[in-house]
């Protein structure tokens, strides 16, 4: 990447002085690293007031602070007393301002005109006061409580606050309907599958950076994209001075730039690579005898190929490591990767030992591309299973739960509940879900058959009407006809849909096919919500308020909108909602309920955060001694984590053990098929898994699983993530194209597939030729760029461009839904990893490439 002195000024602008900021930050931010955390920074010079907030521009969702002037936000930063980011923000944050001050946000409820659907075709929406909006609203709803059909209502949600349960829970329940689906499906939960399944947590893992001496990103860029990244950001010098960093990646990432080794895997075959490193770390007697334990002799009986006796083994803190062997890893060598991964034996030999030494203050870092493959479940399991391995879970310098962050659930169970649901509300709840999780074919195991989301099969489930048709739908933070692989399905579904309304900023290409749009408070400045996250062995909540005067005529969509559709419920005849919410959420203070709409978003925040303002109700971490108190601060954080805490408590697994023979798995498992009436194996061949038997109970090799034949389809495509979305929100930001270069191997201003020089030359392309690039799934024309920093046989192009609507400079052409660019989403099939419902959008499809 080539950037001159004007542009390093104009980007250092675009993304908040990001490098000034870190070379000139005082003592008090970097102090983070102590247990108190640094001191608050003083305001800026000028008239003005730093005020807190929380940007959720991904799913770091950091503590921020918001600068006001004249009724103007005009700059952010991290939060000063933030001992996770230590008061840093990436480019994410600043780009929030330009989102809320987007001229093409839309500014008041519209309606359409139209009654034909379907993209191309012009909604003819026009402007409509509230009362006529939730008025259209409430009679659909109304009418599915006529019939007696409430299963036929769905809510689906995309981001969120813990304001949630007004709009996600409480509302869909007390209307009777099972149908609320999450967007979690299309963002990680196969990598959650990969600890829960080892050591009995379903979330994000936290990392050690501070002490670590050895980092494998496994299909991790952490200071690009991530969980962390303002941390990952602030840490990074540190990590690369005390620590090696390799990054696994087909492609050439931002961290994969900075790592001591690069490792350019073959898409999908992450499996391979992480049994192989498995097997290094055996047979050179690596494993942390602290952790795992050790031969009852002292001496290493792990020679590949060989089996072991199990009895000739005592375990620590583990379950399983010599079934797992001799099931699984005993064959898989690192010649045995080598020819499956593409990575030379040689080198994956130096890193599993170099890792090996280094431990256990060391990590595995494992992120959705690993996870979200077809079968990426076990890849996810595989590559945790290393940190188990070498005593890095739960370790100093290793990988990390969390601290507990309480807060007050909106009470949805029990005697302040039950009373509000009717008769036809317990017959709706009755009905399966929309997403057909539980199925044989989608057993979405978080923690129990059907405990997940199948978030991306809720199109299919509509087209099909399985289990039941949907008459009316309110989706809210979303853009699932952009954001969910296979889109054009869900331009199908919503085409179908009788009646949708859809709750949101800016006009999407989800918004297209809505009956009713209402304009949504922006997240960071205009509303109320509570939002709780980790990392830097910290937890935390921290505050979204009303720092500004809405821009628009736009209202809250978990709280107000629902408040406001629940008293026109009530004015229709179903007074339940309504009145569960006057009677049980009332302000903590007063004991009063709401007037309005604005005070009810204000006391369920209240109500939500009692636990860390109201000295009665204590727990735990930082006191305040008043709402107003904390309030003005924004920010909870909790005490520092402890290492080794589950190693004394144990892990919530089945044996309470880090398992690497999952017998938490095997649990799950057998209870989902003991459902179906069919063996183990069986939903195995029907999930399109290729592990049988005692096999499937321990990480193994999975091969990776394509749409396309080799043949037909000789390069495989790759989907990668840009450091300036704020997950598919900010492309109608000018910034986002001017700087789009400062992702590796991008240009300014233009979508381009990446293709290696090598073969780019066997196809006669040079720089800047247009091609068609084909998949099973679609057609489009691209520009292709040569760069070395994707590994030949694959082709990568960064996901964000392609908008068909959004904006005036999102699309080519907004009025004639001309997209600007393509949309990796239409081109890569629907597909899953169906033990955890996750969608496939990393290693899933093949494609070709033919010259215009």
């Amino acid at each position: 990447m080539k950037i001159n002195r004007r542009d390093f000024i104009k980007s250092s602008a675009a993304t908040g002085g990001v490098i000034v900021t870190a070379a000139m930050a005082p003592d008090t931010r970097a102090a983070s690293t102590a247990g108190d955390g640094p001191s608050a920074l003083p305001a800026s010079p000028g008239k003005g007031e730093w005020m807190p907030t929380v940007c959720q521009g991904c799913t770091s969702w950091c503590a921020a602070e918001a600068f006001i002037q004249d009724g103007r936000v005009v700059n952010v930063r991290g939060h000063s007393l933030s001992k996770s980011s230590g008061g840093y923000l990436c480019s994410r944050g600043t780009m929030g301002i330009s989102q809320m001050y987007d001229p093409d946000r839309i500014k008041v409820p519209m309606k359409r005109t139209n009654p034909q659907k379907g993209r191309g075709i012009d909604p003819k929406f026009v402007p409509i006061s509230w009362d006529e909006a939730l008025d259209t609203i409430a009679d659909k709803m109304m009418e599915l409580r006529k019939n007696n059909e409430t299963e036929k209502f769905l809510l689906t949600r995309g981001r969120y606050t813990y304001c949630r349960d007004v709009i996600y829970d409480a509302m869909p329940k007390i209307f009777g309907s099972p149908n609320n689906i999450s967007h979690s499906a299309i963002c990680a939960e196969a990598e959650k599958f990969g600890s829960y399944y080892t050591e009995g947590y379903w979330d994000y893992r936290d990392y050690d950076l501070i002490n670590t001496k050895y980092v494998i990103c496994f299909g991790a860029d952490p200071i690009a994209s991530n969980r962390q990244v303002p941390n990952a950001i602030r840490q990074w010098g540190k990590v690369l001075d005390q620590a090696t960093v390799v990054a696994i990646d087909p492609r050439l990432s931002a961290t994969a730039s900075k790592a001591h080794e690069w490792l350019p895997i073959k898409p999908g075959e992450d499996s391979a690579l992480a049994l192989a490193f498995a097997n290094v770390i055996l047979t050179e007697g690596l494993w942390s005898r602290e952790f795992v334990g050790d031969f009852k002799d002292g001496v290493n009986a792990f020679k590949s190929g060989e089996m072991v006796d199990e009895a000739s083994f005592e375990e620590q803190h583990t379950n399983g490591v010599v079934k797992w062997w001799n099931l699984e890893v005993k064959d898989r060598t690192p010649e045995w990767a080598e020819k499956i991964c593409l990575i030379p034996a040689e080198q994956i030999r130096r890193v599993a030992i170099g890792f090996g030494k280094a431990a256990p203050n060391v990590m595995v870092w494992m992120a959705p591309g690993v996870a979200m493959q077809p079968r990426g479940a076990y890849g996810a399991l595989a590559a945790h299973a290393l940190n188990g391995l070498v005593g890095a879970v739960d370790n100093k310098g290793g990988t990390l739960q969390k601290m507990s962050a309480k807060y007050t659930h909106i009470p949805l169970r029990g005697d302040k509940f039950k009373p509000y649901l009717d008769d036809i509300a317990i017959k709706g709840l009755k009905n399966k879900k929309i997403d057909q999780r539980g199925t044989l074919e989608f057993p979405a195991l978080k923690k129990k058959s059907g405990g997940g989301v199948v978030t991306n099969r809720t199109a299919d489930g509509i087209l099909d009407e399985n289990p039941n048709e949907i008459k009316v739908a309110i989706g809210y933070w979303h853009n699932f006809a952009f954001s969910a692989t296979g889109a054009t399905r869900w331009e199908k579904a919503l085409t179908k849909l009788p009646f949708f309304a859809h709750i949101v900023t800016n006009p999407s290409e989800t918004s297209q096919f809505a009956d009713i749009v209402l304009p949504a408070s922006f997240h960071m400045f205009e509303r109320w919500g509570l939002v709780v996250s980790k990392y830097n062995r910290h937890s935390y909540i921290g505050l979204q308020q009303p720092l500004v005067k809405p821009l628009w005529d736009s209202r809250t969509d978990e709280t107000e909108v629902i408040w406001l559709l629940a008293r026109k419920l009530k004015e229709k005849g179903f007074a339940n909602l309504f009145d569960y919410f006057q009677n049980e959420m009332t302000d903590p203070e007063t004991g009063k309920s709401a007037e309005n709409e604005a005070e009810f978003a204000k006391i369920t925040v209240k109500i939500m955060t009692e636990k860390q303002w109201n000295p009665a109700k204590y727990h735990s971490g930082e006191k305040f001694s008043n709402w107003e108190e904390f309030a003005k601060t924004g920010l909870w954080q909790s005490d520092q984590y402890p290492f080794k805490k589950l190693w004394k408590k144990g892990f919530k697994t089945k044996t309470k053990k880090f398992e690497f023979y999952s017998e938490t798995l095997k649990d799950a498992l057998g209870k989902h098929a003991k459902k179906h009436e069919v063996s183990i194996d069986k939903v195995m061949e029907v999930t399109q898994y290729t592990g049988r038997g005692e096999q499937v109970f321990v990480p193994h090799w999975e091969p990776a699983k394509y749409h396309g034949d080799e043949k037909e389809y000789p390069f495989i495509f790759m989907d990668s993530r840009s450091r300036l979305s704020r997950e598919g929100r900010s492309q109608n930001l000018t910034e986002f194209y001017e700087f789009k270069k400062v992702d590796p191997g991008d240009t300014s201003h233009t979508d381009v597939l990446k293709i290696n020089p090598k073969d780019a030359a066997a196809l006669g392309l040079k720089n800047g030729d247009r091609v068609k690039l084909t998949s099973p799934e679609k057609s489009v024309e691209v520009q292709v760029k040569l760069w070395e920093g994707v590994r030949p046989g694959t082709v990568n192009k960064t996901f964000g461009m392609g908008h068909w609507a959004y904006g005036r400079v999102a699309a080519e052409d907004y009025s004639k839904h001309i997209a600007r660019g393509f949309n990796n989403n239409e081109l890569m099939p629907a597909d899953y990893d169906r033990l955890s419902g996750s969608t496939a959008r990393h290693a899933v499809t093949r494609v070709k490439i033919e010259k215009v």
